[in-house]
């Protein structure tokens, strides 16, 4: 039987070590992404405060007469008074802002329109965290737990994966109104790295190549476990300690066996929760094992008034503050038609982990709470589905599970290359074995 697993173990291995690698690779880098990017941009993040707030009309204001015709659909505004606000909009075609008669550009100007169907407006395109529930709440108006599914690694201040010249992000100074920068994910190095971790630059084929891969990576560490399983005491001493002072095909022997016994239960884990996002029928498991319906509770809907000035983003911000105070961050996102509701979705200081968020439902018109849906009143399947993605990126438990996530990665690009020289030795060995023995055949024959 261990001849038998030892042959799965190594022909999985050399078939799926390429992408385990490169997979592991990106996703250390991908651990600290947040970390990094407020690390080396720190003026984009922050900013230093000074008097009151600005209102939110008036950030929009100043991003259209920078930005001509965008489109702001969604808007996330921290509890730190120290962090910058973030406006997440389309930007307008050529030639498109200020209309001939010399009125406003397109666009939410000051958060007022008159209710009438918004075929324009693409609702949020922002998946970080809630931001994917969120546009999943209005673009179907259905399903309630899209969090952060878009995306595996990374930032709150990330985004979903999406062709180039598609949504943007703009930073604002909240106290002066200054556009600090205007952010593309998609031309980052973070995003290249993150298409590399997910299809690897190979769109909806390199996606498959990850998943089967993974799939593949799963079986790989679960015959890894049997081969380490130790009969004896002595075996099992050996198995669980480095000896660095052997020579170094012994060292490289323990590095793939000793850190990979270690190893094993996470990278098990970052694998099976990887799934998530590869495969659709996965996903669809999750919430038939926890008896759940993966479309949830309906959100509410606005009660439509024609000729009836749509709430504007301060409104919706001071409702929700006041629904749900003291939040981490409160994201707005503008409705996609004259129906739906004002979607605040937000990160409550004490939740559980990045994704345990709530949402706030606004009627647009009656500039009233239609509904405070907080993360404990999701089915148990929208519950389970949403810790994938912190358990995925290792900040489920903050910095400490971070620091385990990306030491246990960088091991991952190891096991493949210790484990081909394992069998590159384990050749050479065979062949000498059997030189040895074609040499003394003819001299017991001639006995």
């Amino acid at each position: 039987m261990k001849v038998f697993f030892r042959s799965i173990h190594l022909y999985l291995s050399l078939a799926a070590g390429l992408v385990i690698m490169v997979t592991c690779f990106t996703g250390a880098v991908l651990v600290f992404e947040e970390e990094l990017n407020h690390a080396f941009n720190h003026d984009r993040y922050y900013v230093k405060p000074a008097g009151e707030k600005l209102p939110v009309s008036t950030l929009i204001a100043n991003l259209e007469a920078k930005q001509p015709g965008a489109k702001v659909s969604g808007i996330r505004l921290y509890g730190d008074p120290e962090r910058s606000v973030e406006l997440t909009f389309t930007p307008g075609k050529k030639g498109e802002g200020r209309k001939k008669d010399g009125g406003a550009a397109t666009g939410e100007k000051a958060g007022d329109a008159v209710a009438t169907p918004l075929k324009g407006d693409t609702g949020a395109v922002n998946a970080q965290n809630g931001d994917a529930a969120v546009a999943a709440l209005q673009a179907k108006g259905k399903k309630a737990e899209k969090n952060g599914q878009e995306k595996t690694a990374g930032d709150k201040g990330g985004k979903a994966p999406a062709g180039k010249g598609g949504g943007k992000k703009a930073f604002m100074n909240p106290y002066t109104g200054e556009l600090i920068e205007v952010y593309v994910y998609q031309d980052t190095f973070f995003y290249t790295m993150f298409a590399l971790h997910r299809w690897m630059l190979g769109g909806a084929v390199g996606k498959v190549i990850v998943g089967v891969s993974t799939l593949v990576f799963l079986f790989i560490l679960l015959t890894g476990i049997i081969l380490w399983w130790p009969k004896t005491k002595n075996i099992l001493i050996q198995r669980v300690k480095v000896k660095w002072t052997a020579g170094w095909k012994r060292l490289n022997h323990d590095l793939h066996i000793v850190l990979g016994f270690y190893t094993a239960i996470f990278l098990f884990i970052f694998a099976f929760t990887g799934l998530a996002w590869s495969f659709e029928w996965f996903n669809n498991g999750i919430y038939k094992v926890t008896g759940s319906d993966p479309k949830g509770t309906p959100p509410p809907s606005s009660q439509y008034t024609e000729n009836t000035p749509r709430i504007s983003f301060d409104s919706a911000y001071q409702l929700a503050a006041t629904a749900a105070p003291g939040a981490y961050y409160y994201n707005l996102s503008a409705p996609k038609d004259s129906a739906a509701a004002f979607v605040v979705n937000l990160l409550p200081a004490d939740a559980a982990h990045e994704s345990a968020t709530t949402n706030v439902f606004i009627d647009q018109y009656a500039a009233k709470v239609l509904k405070v849906q907080p993360f404990s009143e999701r089915n148990l399947g929208q519950r389970v589905r949403s810790s994938f993605k912190p358990i995925h990126v290792s900040s489920i438990y903050g910095i400490p599970s971070k620091i385990i996530g990306f030491i246990v990665c960088l091991l991952g690009v190891t096991f493949p290359v210790t484990g081909i020289i394992m069998w590159i030795q384990r050749l050479k060995k065979k062949a000498k074995a059997r030189k040895n023995r074609e040499k003394r055949e003819p001299v017991e024959m001639a006995a």
